[in-house]
């Protein structure tokens, strides 16, 4: 690659790191093309991005971002998993290394503060954006539903009612 090259992808990277939610810092040793190719589509899937990069760029990429702190962490073989959702990275990530062990975590960031990779693995357990959006509809829907149920059904006994009544003036 020649230096326009590293250079465009050193702006690349930096603009997508300065929108990330949340970065996470792997190693994978041993991963093959298809392996890393399938990491890839699981990330894009769910709005996330896994990207390979020699240390000396992906540290010059982090600079002027909130995540210059993950630059102690790029040592050997790594790739950074980044996403606006500061769940999605960390869920595509901890699945993918929980079935293939050339693949570990060694740490992110979330907004800026440093994460372990304990932390990173924690993170992952909790529910996405969208889940929780979903979560949080299903509870306000729930009691207009419930007082639409209530307010319906003293109509619709009355209406029973008039019915009972209707038949049995016809019976008689």
């Amino acid at each position: 690659m020649d230096r326009s090259g590293k250079e465009e992808l050193v702006s690349a990277l930096n603009a997508a790191l300065a929108g990330a939610g949340l970065v996470v810092v792997t190693q994978q040793k041993g991963l093959t093309v298809a392996e890393v190719t399938n990491l890839r589509r699981k990330m894009l899937a769910a709005g996330a991005s896994f990207k390979v990069a020699k240390n000396r760029l992906a540290k010059l990429a982090l600079t002027g971002t909130s995540y210059e702190d993950l630059s102690q962490l790029l040592v050997g073989p790594t790739a950074l998993a980044y996403s606006a959702d500061p769940v999605a990275a960390a869920k595509i990530v901890v699945e993918f290394a929980k079935t293939n062990d050339k693949l570990t975590i060694v740490g992110g960031s979330l907004g800026g503060k440093p994460l372990d990779a304990n932390a990173v693995k924690a993170l992952a357990t909790l529910p996405s954006l969208d889940e929780l959006r979903g979560k949080i509809i299903g509870v306000l829907q729930a009691p207009a539903s419930k007082v639409a149920a209530v307010v319906q059904a003293p109509a619709s006994q009355l209406a029973r009612v008039v019915k009972a009544y209707a038949e049995k003036s016809e019976a008689a």
